[in-house]
């Protein structure tokens, strides 16, 4: 397969949780491929993802939200359509963990893991796949999900559950969105 083949020349791209790590890198390697991204975090702070990102010559922007707050999905994609025009390509990496023994877990640890974990990638899903149907192009979506969505894991069970249910929402979401052009993947670093 040629390089041609991993061109992303005129695509615009949303990667949650960009603000460091894993999310950084996919963020860089999508603008380093010819996307724009949009990137997101917690952080108020803009990140060095964008500075890479516009150094590779693409158009980028960092938005700042909670996705535990419902509100910032919508927010979010209207932001990134703003910017670019359309959306392409969503990488649905932002999480958070928190560790406790099962017994003891507190329940705002675990509202609040489902909500980030789980919850918003449905919504930034839903969200994108509304809009790249409309558009009629298609386009791709990519969920992070984790080993511990398989295998369980200790002290994490928010953690795992959410995870275990991004391996099965992406594949309920390529089932249904496929015949519109839609491709959703899962990758479980």
């Amino acid at each position: 397969m040629s390089l041609e083949a991993f061109q992303l020349n005129g695509k615009n791209a949303l990667v949650t949780g960009s603000h460091k790590g894993l999310g950084a890198a996919i963020a860089v390697a999508l603008a380093k491929a010819g996307a724009n991204v949009g990137c997101h975090g917690r952080n108020p702070n803009p990140d060095a993802a964008c500075d890479e990102i516009r150094a590779a010559g693409r158009k980028t922007f960092y938005f700042s939200a909670d996705l535990a707050d419902s509100r910032s999905c919508p927010e979010l994609i209207q932001k990134t359509i703003s910017e670019f025009g359309s959306l392409d390509i969503l990488v649905n990496n932002a999480g958070t963990i928190r560790r406790a023994p099962a017994a003891e877990y507190p329940m705002e640890y675990w509202d609040e893991l489902i909500a980030v974990n789980l919850t918003a990638v449905f919504h930034l899903s839903q969200l994108t796949a509304r809009h790249m149907i409309e558009r009629g192009k298609g386009g791709k979506i990519l969920n992070i999900a984790s080993l511990l969505s398989f295998q369980g894991g200790i002290l994490i069970p928010a953690y795992a559950a959410a995870k275990g249910g991004v391996a099965q929402l992406t594949k309920a979401l390529a089932n249904e969105w496929a015949s519109k052009g839609i491709n959703v993947n899962a990758i479980a670093p």
